[in-house]
């Protein structure tokens, strides 16, 4: 994994210089603030296990963010302790303050595609603009530089399954509950 860092942060390096701007660098240095700890999309799914008509929703995606929990910052990041691009590269300038973790897999990435994938099973509507807001968040990693790209693809990956993972146990759950309230 770490030999892929030399690559990835030249790629870095140059798509920055070639879009790098004060104003891009203010626009992803907020927009990466939505994945912080996962705050947006825990609140998100707060929301909607608060309303009766979206608490599987609410619940389906509380769990695809424990399961992403705890794959991508327990297991993986502990496993890999693959550094950041700018700990490669002390040149970076770093855009929003440096983080204690390691790098792969990207937990901005994996959470906003869990709670983007679950709401798109539910409402396509809904879940194109959730998608589009978890890419804009991934992508943002890449333009401040404190991920590598396959920190990011991987992110999306394991965000992607535990959204469908979280799916399929909510079902179960739920069926459950039906076949105990049916009795």
């Amino acid at each position: 994994m770490n030999a892929l860092n030399g690559p990835e942060a030249a790629l870095l390096a140059r798509m920055y210089s070639a879009i790098g701007c004060p104003f891009l660098d203010a626009v992803f240095s907020t927009v990466t603030r939505l994945g912080d700890y996962g705050w947006f999309w825990i609140l998100t799914a707060a929301v909607l296990l608060a309303v009766p008509g979206t608490r599987k929703i609410g619940f389906q995606m509380g769990l695809a963010l424990i399961f992403g929990a705890l794959i991508c910052n327990v297991g993986l990041k502990n496993l890999t302790l693959r550094i950041r691009p700018y700990l490669f590269d002390p040149s970076v300038k770093l855009l929003v303050p440096p983080d204690s973790y390691y790098s792969f897999p990207s937990g901005h990435a994996a959470v906003s595609f869990e709670g983007a994938v679950t709401i798109f099973r539910y409402s396509r509507k809904w879940g194109i603009a959730a998608l589009v807001l978890a890419v804009v968040i991934a992508f943002s990693r890449l333009y401040i530089r404190v991920h590598y790209p396959t920190d990011v693809l991987a992110g999306a990956v394991i965000g992607t399954l535990c959204a469908f993972a979280a799916g399929k146990a909510a079902d179960r759950i739920f069926a459950r509950f039906r076949k105990k309230e049916a009795e």
